[in-house]
C-alpha cells in the first residue's frame, strides 16, 4: 500500500537553552518551580532547546517555558511555513539545537536543518540518507517516523530500511550508520532512538511480519552495537541474569521466552521495540514496553507468549533486566504496549513513591513502582470491555471470555480495537496540575483468527478484523487523569475522529494538541478550555514542542500531515469501502476523507 501525505509543522516562541546537555549526569529528582507538592521530576526538562524525543528523560513532554500562557496564547499566529515535500503521515517531532531547528521526513527519511536565526527560518542544509526502498514495501502502517535525538554534537535517527544513523549537526555529513535489522525478513526501524550517556538505543517494527523484537545497544561515538535483548528466546538471549527479580509470581521462572512457546514458534515471536525509551537517572535503568506477538491468531500460539506485551526495567550500560511485567499473556487483540512510560516521583496513597506511568493501549491507565514492577493502579480511561479489571496482588486482567478471539469465529464488539484506548502517539505530565494528559481513541472491533503461514518478509497476520467507532457518541478525547486519584477529572471529545496526536504541557499552564481535522488547540491545563485553536491544512498525527528562539521568544512546534494506521484511509490510495482495509481501521475512519486532506508544510507560530 502506497501513501502520500502531506505534512505540517507548528511552532510557537520559548526560553533560550543549555539545561538539556546536564541531563544525563544528574542524579537525583528535580522540583519544577510552581510544583504540586512533593511532585517530583527525575532530570531536567526541556527549557530552552529540545534535544531528545519526549524533551526529558522522563518523558513527561512538559516544558517549563511560560512566555506563552493563559493569558496571551490567543495571540499566536503564523509566523512561517516551510515545504518537506514529502505527502506521507508525519509523526513524532523536531528537535531544536543551537538555534537550529531538525526535521526527520517519513521515508525516504530526509534530515532537514533551518537557521532559527534568520527570518522565516530558511533552509541549512539536507541530508539524504538514500534507504532502501523495499522497505516502503513491507512497513505496516504508513512510511512514518518518529523523529531523532541529539548527542555529542549528532543528529541520531532511524531510517525506514532498519538502520539507525550519526550525522554531524553543523554539517550533514553522515558520521555513522549501522544495521539495526533486516528487510528481507519484514524489519523496519520507525521509532525514534534514545541516548543515555555514550549509548543508542533502538529497536525494529514488523510485529505483523512474523519478526523476533528486540532492543539494541550502541556505542555513540561508532554505531558499534554492544548488546541486544530479545524479547522471546532464552534468559541468555533476553538478558535475564541473577539480578532480575520481577514482582510477579507470573514473570518468574526460567527461560519463559522458550517455555510459553510451542516449540519453535518463538522465532517469530513479535514483541518488537518500536515506541518510547524513559531513564531514570538515580536508579540508572531505562525502560520501555513491547509490541504484540507474532501472528494475530493466537489459537496459533498457545502459551504465555513472553515477553510480548511487556514492560522492562534494563541496566543501561549491560542491557541485564531488573523487572519485566507482562500486560497481557496471550494476546489476543494486537494490544501493544510499547507506550510511553512517565516517570516521576510523587505521593502515593500516602507516602512519597517513585512511579512509572503508563497510559496502556489495553484501555488501561496503569500506575507501577518502578524500582519493582508492582503495579499500584490499573483503571479504564476509555470503554474497555475485553477485561472487567486488573488484580493488583497477580498483576493479572480479569478477562471477560466473550471477547477473547479464536480462529474460525468471530468475536464481536470487542472495545477497544487493536488500535487501543490510545495507540503509540504519547501523553504529557504536568508537575503543576499533578495531571496527565493521554490523547485517546473510542473505537471498537470484530475480530477473527484465520489461517496463515509464514514467509520471511510477508504480513504474517492471521486474522480478519473490523474496526468501527464506539460507545457514546464520539471517537476521540483529550484526557486529563488526575494520577494520586486514578481518575479522569474532564476531557475534550472529537465527536468523528480519534485524537492522534501527541500532547505538549508548559509552565504556562497550557496542554497543546491537534487533531485530526488539522485543529491544532492549546487549553487550560487545570480546567479543560479551548483557548486558542488554528486550523492547518493537514490534520495532525505528530507531537508539539516549544522552544526558545535566538530573539528569546517562546515558539511551539508540530507536525501536520495526515497518514499513519488510523490516518492512512485520508490517503488518495486507500479506499473506504473495504473496511476491513489498514487491517481494519478502514471501518472505523469513513468520515476522513470529507474532513481532511494530505499536507507537506511546517507551520510556525509566535505571538
Amino acid at each position: 500500500m502506497r501513501i502520500y501525505l502531506p505534512t505540517l509543522i507548528v511552532i510557537l516562541i520559548v526560553q533560550s537553552a543549555a539545561m538539556e546537555t546536564a541531563i544525563a549526569q544528574n542524579s537525583g529528582p528535580i522540583t519544577v518551580p510552581g510544583s504540586r507538592p512533593n511532585i517530583q521530576l527525575v532530570a531536567p526538562l526541556a527549557s530552552g532547546q529540545w534535544t531528545m524525543p519526549a524533551g526529558d528523560y522522563g518523558n513527561t513532554r512538559f516544558s517549563p517555558l511560560d512566555s506563552i500562557n493563559t493569558r496571551n496564547v490567543q495571540n499566536l499566529h503564523v509566523v512561517t511555513t516551510t515545504s518537506t515535500g514529502i505527502p506521507h503521515g508525519h509523526e513524532g517531532q523536531p528537535l531544536v539545537v543551537n538555534n537550529t531547528l531538525y526535521i526527520v521526513t517519513p521515508f525516504p527519511n530526509n534530515l532537514i536543518a533551518l537557521d532559527l536565526t534568520k527570518p522565516g527560518f530558511p533552509q541549512k542544509w539536507i541530508f539524504r540518507p538514500n534507504p532502501d526502498i523495499r522497505s516502503v514495501g513491507i512497513a505496516c502502517c504508513d512510511i512514518v517516523n518518529r523523529g531523532a535525538s541529539f548527542a555529542d554534537g549528532k543528529i541520531i535517527y532511524n531510517t525506514l530500511d532498519a538502520h539507525t544513523l550519526a550525522v554531524d549537526a553543523n554539517t550533514g555529513k553522515e558520521i555513522w550508520r549501522t544495521a539495526v535489522g533486516d528487510i528481507k525478513i519484514g524489519e523496519t526501524t520507525t521509532m525514534a532512538p534514545v541516548v543515555v550517556r555514550n549509548m543508542v538505543y533502538a529497536g525494529i517494527s514488523g510485529g505483523e511480519l512474523g519478526v523476533r523484537g528486540r532492543l539494541i545497544a550502541m556505542d555513540l561515538k561508532s554505531g558499534k552495537i554492544l548488546w541486544r535483548a530479545w524479547n522471546s528466546g532464552s534468559d541468555a538471549d533476553a538478558l535475564i541474569g541473577p539480578n532480575f527479580k520481577p514482582f510477579y509470581a507470573k514473570d518468574q521462572g526460567k527461560d519463559l521466552g522458550l517455555s510459553t512457546w510451542t516449540p519453535g514458534q518463538w522465532k517469530l515471536g513479535g514483541g518488537p521495540v518500536w515506541g518510547w525509551i524513559s531513564y531514570d537517572p538515580e536508579l540508572n535503568l531505562i525502560y520501555y514496553g513491547t509490541g504484540n506477538p507474532g501472528v494475530w491468531n493466537a489459537d496459533m500460539r498457545p502459551g504465555d507468549n513472553k515477553w510480548s506485551i511487556t514492560i522492562w526495567a534494563r541496566d543501561p550500560e549491560s542491557g541485564q533486566a531488573k523487572w519485566a511485567y507482562q500486560v497481557v499473556a496471550h494476546d489476543a487483540w494486537d494490544y501493544d504496549e510499547i507506550m510511553e512510560n512517565i516517570l516521576v516521583d510523587m505521593p502515593w496513597q500516602g507516602r512519597q513513591r517513585k512511579l512509572l506511568l503508563h497510559p496502556g493501549r489495553t484501555g488501561f491507565m496503569f500506575v507501577l513502582d518502578r524500582e519493582s514492577g508492582e503495579v499500584l493502579s490499573a483503571e479504564k480511561y476509555e470503554p474497555v470491555n475485553w477485561a472487567n479489571s486488573y488484580n493488583l496482588k497477580t498483576g493479572l486482567p480479569d478477562e471477560n471470555p466473550e471477547k477473547r478471539t479464536h480462529a474460525g469465529q468471530y468475536a464481536t464488539h470487542i472495545c477497544p480495537s487493536s488500535t487501543g484506548g490510545k495507540d503509540f502517539i504519547p501523553s504529557a505530565f504536568s508537575p503543576r496540575t499533578g495531571l496527565l494528559y493521554i490523547p485517546a481513541h473510542n473505537t471498537c472491533m470484530d475480530y477473527e483468527g484465520t489461517a496463515v503461514n509464514y514467509i520471511a518478509g510477508t504480513p504474517y497476520l492471521g486474522a480478519s478484523v473490523r474496526m468501527y467507532p464506539g460507545p457514546g457518541g464520539y471517537q476521540g478525547e483529550l484526557v486529563a487523569w488526575d494520577v494520586a486519584q486514578a481518575k479522569k477529572v474532564w476531557s475534550v471529545k472529537d465527536i468523528d475522529l480519534p485524537v492522534y496526536s501527541g500532547v505538549l504541557a508548559t509552565g504556562g499552564d497550557l496542554v497543546f494538541y491537534g487533531t485530526m481535522e488539522g485543529w491544532f488547540r492549546a487549553l487550560d491545563a487545570h480546567t479543560g478550555k479551548v483557548l486558542w485553536e488554528f486550523k492547518t491544512a493537514s490534520g495532525i498525527i505528530g507531537d508539539p514542542i516549544t522552544f526558545s528562539g535566538p530573539d528569546g521568544k517562546q515558539y511551539v512546534a508540530i507536525y501536520s500531515g495526515i497518514g499513519g494506521w488510523m490516518g492512512a484511509t485520508a490517503l488518495p490510495d486507500v479506499s473506504t469501502d473495504d473496511p476491513y482495509a489498514t487491517l481494519g481501521a478502514t471501518g472505523a475512519m469513513k468520515k476522513i476523507k470529507t474532513l481532511t486532506q494530505p499536507g507537506d508544510l511546517l507551520y510556525v507560530f509566535g505571538y
